[in-house]
């Protein structure tokens, strides 16, 4: 008789349930994994801190590895919210999106349509709290769930969003004009001038109100889990915080 596995559910896992076996990940399979397969090995070849893909469990479960260090949940430590962590986020950012490149003609069974304008695979939802920090370094990447081809100012627009922060619950983050060199210094350490920083920070307001806009579609179609997050404010605390950068987007840079 086999001994019983221990599974650790890891805190996070908005819409999936995601488990802990030893040294592994394990997280239920979907239409689009294929093409997060794909992701990570060209990620990994270019040398980026993502998890292997080790194979599917008995279950039918993707098996990954396990990233060990500080996830950026909220309430952030003082090492993820610092400017050397920022800047560790965007330079791998850079580095995760020019890897992608020789993906972005493939035909992949991304979960999402391509954008328009598509230039790169984007990560569809970089922020801390889906990097593994080793004080304030960025060791890791991981829920590649939301990637597909699209334009680099999609994963800019919502990284600097959640780093500068741009939002009106900044919780002692700082002054405006401080979380707007943020949002400048994200910008440059991933490598823009000031014209795409200012586009950047300009995309921030259509970036949320869509976020918004497919919260309410999935929920609409039966997903419980946006519509739990409806139910928690998510989308509300979207919409206003996409009205906090309108009325302060010349504060903030564009």
């Amino acid at each position: 008789m086999m001994e019983p596995v221990d599974e650790i559910e890891l805190a996070g896992g908005g819409i999936n349930r995601v488990v802990r076996v030893g040294d592994a990940v394990h997280r239920p399979c979907s239409p689009w994994s294929p093409a997060t397969r794909e992701l990570l090995s060209v990620l990994r070849d270019a040398g980026l801190p993502v998890p292997a893909w080790r194979g599917t469990d008995d279950l039918g479960r993707d098996v990954l590895d396990y990233l060990p260090g500080e996830v950026g949940h909220y309430p952030l430590s003082e090492a993820v919210r610092s400017d050397a962590a920022l800047v560790s986020a965007a330079r791998l950012l850079r580095r995760f999106h020019d890897a992608s490149v020789p993906l972005v003609g493939r035909a992949l069974p991304w979960q999402l349509a391509p954008l328009p304008d598509a230039e790169v695979i984007v990560h569809g939802d970089y922020a801390p709290y889906n990097l593994v920090f080793s004080r304030d370094q960025v060791v890791g990447i991981f829920d590649l769930d939301y990637a597909r081809p699209g334009p680099r100012t999609f994963d800019l627009a919502y990284a600097i969003y959640r780093f500068a922060p741009l939002s009106s619950a900044h919780d002692g983050w700082g002054t405006i004009p401080e979380r707007a060199a943020r949002a400048r210094l994200f910008c440059e350490s991933y490598g823009l001038d000031a014209c795409d920083v200012a586009e950047s920070v300009a995309s921030v307001v259509p970036r949320l109100l869509g976020h918004v806009s497919y919260m309410l579609e999935e929920a609409a179609a039966g997903n419980e889990a946006f519509a739990r997050h409806i139910a928690e404010g998510h989308a509300e605390l979207y919409s206003d915080d996409a009205a906090y950068v309108t009325a302060h987007i010349a504060d903030f840079g564009a």
